[in-house]
């Protein structure tokens, strides 16, 4: 499919708190021509992700946002159309982080290379892409927690979440996922095979957390924090190993979080429990994309580890999928996907 232009969803306005429909704007741009050693990529799927509020400005983030005016940024399933690159063909299908547009321009530096047969190229934006990548970082990578130790993981029914409970699992450790609502709760029990699971929007949220940690926890992959990370420190035991890969809670929050100072309670507590605290970014660690793969890829294969994916349709549809991200109230699960065509 050929397009007269190149249709952008670009950042607006810097957010106050969550983002608007009103901080985004619709602009027809120029089809990029690429130069030597440049590839023009057409994008067929779109990720949309939480950690793309932290680009947006006002965010707790110390990196630098997007100017107003430019595209947001993020991973595309994309197809090549031309190419002056000798490492890539046109029809060649790729991960391409040219964001919220119809086409990008690239040096190929970034560029990777799928199979459009098999798996599903959708796979490539969550369970084998950035946010898989992200949960086997985290699960595998910075905490080696002994067999049988007790594994919480934070927003366990998203994209990174349910990546990391299903290894964790697989490592022989004993698996605790929290999610928001009765749906998500049964589906990381009754889908995900989860020891347990606590509901953070239930009244009794605190005590079902007591129920499901009688022995408290000995590693936390944790992408929300804020309050669910205090809530969860009455029960970090003794040498706790803790991995930080997002703050959803707090992307659209630039300054500290309301409510009384944890943090010398929080030192404290590190300190003399001697626990292991490690955060990390995943573009930080691509060249690990082989290695993930290795052993993810035959596990979807062979139907060892589930996915969920929730696609909408159309590159205007980007902007109010991706405010539902942040809405309490929703239902769905999984990897968010727009499909461009």
């Amino acid at each position: 499919m050929t397009h007269k232009s190149n249709r952008q969803i670009v950042i607006a306005a810097r957010p106050n708190g969550n983002a608007k429909l009103s901080d985004f704007d619709f602009v027809e741009g120029t089809i990029p021509s690429p130069g030597e050693g440049e590839v023009l990529t057409r994008n067929l799927l779109i990720s949309i992700d939480p950690y793309q509020r932290s680009l947006m400005g006002n965010a707790s983030t110390e990196l630098p946002p997007i100017d107003l005016g430019q595209p947001m940024s993020g991973p595309a399933v994309a197809i090549v159309e031309q190419s002056r690159n000798p490492n890539f063909a046109v029809g060649d299908h790729v991960v391409a982080w040219s964001g919220w547009q119809q086409y990008g321009l690239s040096n190929g530096a970034e560029l990777r290379k799928i199979d459009p047969e098999a798996p599903p190229p959708s796979t490539a934006l969550g369970v084998l892409g950035h946010t898989g990548l992200t949960a086997w970082l985290g699960t595998t990578k910075f905490m080696n927690p002994k067999p049988g130790s007790t594994f919480v993981v934070t927003a366990a029914a998203g994209s990174v979440g349910s990546l990391a409970s299903q290894l964790a699992k697989l490592r022989g450790h004993r698996v605790v996922g929290i999610a928001g609502g009765a749906d998500k709760v049964r589906y990381l029990k009754e889908e995900l095979g989860l020891d347990d699971a606590v509901d953070y929007k239930a009244a009794d949220f605190a005590e079902q957390l007591s129920r499901a940690l009688p022995n408290g926890l000995d590693a936390l992959l944790d992408t929300v924090g804020g309050t669910m990370f205090e809530a969860l420190m009455p029960h970090f035991n003794h040498h706790a190993q803790i991995v930080i890969a997002g703050l959803i809670a707090q992307y659209a929050h630039p300054g500290a979080a309301a409510g009384p100072n944890r943090l010398p309670d929080m030192l404290k507590l590190f300190l003399y429990r001697f626990i292991q605290v490690q955060g990390f970014a995943m573009p930080d660690h691509v060249a690990s994309y082989p290695d993930f793969l290795a052993e993810v890829a035959p596990l979807v294969a062979q139907g060892k580890i589930k996915y969920s994916e929730e696609f909408v349709d159309g590159l205007d549809s980007i902007p109010a999928a991706f405010l539902k991200l942040f809405d309490s109230k929703n239902p769905n699960h999984g990897k968010l996907i727009a499909r461009v065509n």
